[in-house]
């Protein structure tokens, strides 16, 4: 029997789980940087994230927004209910408000043009539509200087 020429000290028992090329044309293991593959996967969920909170911003904005009209759709309907007005308002219907010249309010199914020549009332204020929920839509209004005015914006 031959003696085998390479000494067993040398010689891997298992060289396919060295961490290593164990054969010249072996591939060539290089460790990974893991600081700089844990820095790039940071880098990609932060910019995902950031991505998504922007998108959950802008939907937060949009029902603060739609919260703001339906609160001013509110504060204008109250303030139409408070007003004088001599018959029952339909839904789908478009009315007009005016202001008195007393200073109180006044809903009314004539339009400013429609007046002729002797305008009643001390000003015209908005032209207001009624919605299905009984909240007013308004379509035009008139800005003043009344502190008691709402502002629609």
């Amino acid at each position: 029997m031959e003696k085998n020429p390479i000494d067993k000290i040398k010689v891997a028992e298992n060289p396919g789980l060295l961490e290593y090329a164990h054969t010249s044309g072996g591939a060539i293991i290089r460790p990974e940087d893991m600081g700089k593959v844990k820095g790039k996967a940071q880098l990609a969920m932060r910019q995902q994230t950031h991505e998504q909170i922007s998108k959950i911003y802008r939907q937060m904005e949009l029902l603060a927004q739609q919260a703001k009209e339906v609160k001013n759709r509110v504060e204008i309907s109250e303030r139409i209910y408070d007003a004088v007005m001599g018959f029952e308002p339909i839904i789908g219907h478009i009315y007009y408000l005016y202001e008195k010249k007393d200073g109180s309010d006044i809903l009314s199914m004539v339009a400013p043009t429609e007046w002729g020549r002797k305008f009643p009332f001390n000003q015209f204020l908005a032209k207001v539509f009624l919605l299905a929920d009984h909240t007013w839509k308004v379509e035009f209004f008139q800005e003043d200087d009344r502190t008691d005015t709402i502002d629609l914006d």
